[in-house]
């Protein structure tokens, strides 16, 4: 059976071609599907990485393959059907939700699966919205799920999340959490997330790509991370205060 993702010498520089590289030979491999933490401190990479990844940017050297199919030889439209980028920030569409929601439909002309938007909704704490109403007036925390919803009516078989939990209360963080793991065992999704919670990295993920130094400085399975990380830097990560959380995004 062919890899699900391959990272080959991947390098990325910081102002064009020329620039000094953010990061250089980022290799790895997921064998099959899995839920991957990528951690690291910030101005790593690791949000550049996943776009690179999603074909929303390009690498200055290397190879990514899916399945064994290079990103050089899928065409861009299809390869971002396979492959699903979340940002933190999530930007709506004009217009209502429902016609945000039906985008990917549109664009890639499959059909909009009504049933499983209404089965999401409330599994995601939406289910009080009207999605006639325009997507401008979600909060913050509205916008990061429905713009996961979008992604996942695709079925992608890699979803990139870039910290779409960061700003959510904790019980619209633990919805999420469980819908991601849900759909991981049934649809067989691997995902590739962006945190800096530790405790959501231990829960949910399989493995570990710990960023430092210019590139993939760890890639191990989760336990053995937080338990005998093998890097000096991520020894002094793990060990790090948490973080000073943001206002959470109201649901």
């Amino acid at each position: 059976m062919n890899p699900v993702l391959e990272l080959h010498n991947v390098k990325k520089n910081r102002h064009g071609s020329e620039g000094t590289p953010l990061f250089a030979n980022v290799s790895a491999q997921i064998a099959e599907p899995a839920i991957v933490a990528l951690l690291g401190v910030s101005g790593q990479g690791k949000s550049t990485l996943l776009r690179m990844i999603a074909a929303l940017d390009n690498a200055d050297e290397g190879h990514i393959r899916l399945h064994n199919v290079s990103r050089r030889e899928m065409d861009a439209r299809q390869w971002r059907m396979k492959v699903c980028y979340v940002a933190q920030q999530s930007v709506m569409l004009q217009g209502s939700i429902e016609q945000n929601l039906k985008t990917v439909s549109l664009l890639h002309r499959i059909p909009y699966e009504d049933k499983l938007v209404q089965h999401l909704l409330p599994r995601l704490g939406l289910a009080h919205l009207d999605l006639s109403k325009s997507a401008d007036r979600l909060s913050g925390g509205e916008k990061q799920r429905i713009s996961l919803l979008r992604s996942l009516l695709l079925h992608p078989a890699v979803l990139l999340l870039d910290e779409i939990t960061a700003s959510l209360d904790r019980g619209s963080k633990e919805m999420v959490e469980q819908v991601l793991q849900e759909w991981h065992h049934q649809e067989g999704t691997t995902i590739i997330m962006v945190t800096h919670d530790f405790e959501q990295a231990r829960q949910m993920s399989k493995a570990v790509w710990f960023m430092g130094e210019g590139t993939l400085l760890e890639n191990s399975e989760t336990a053995a991370f937080f338990e005998h990380p093998s890097s000096e830097l991520a020894r002094q990560y793990i060990m790090q205060p948490p973080l000073q959380k943001e206002q959470p995004c109201p649901s």
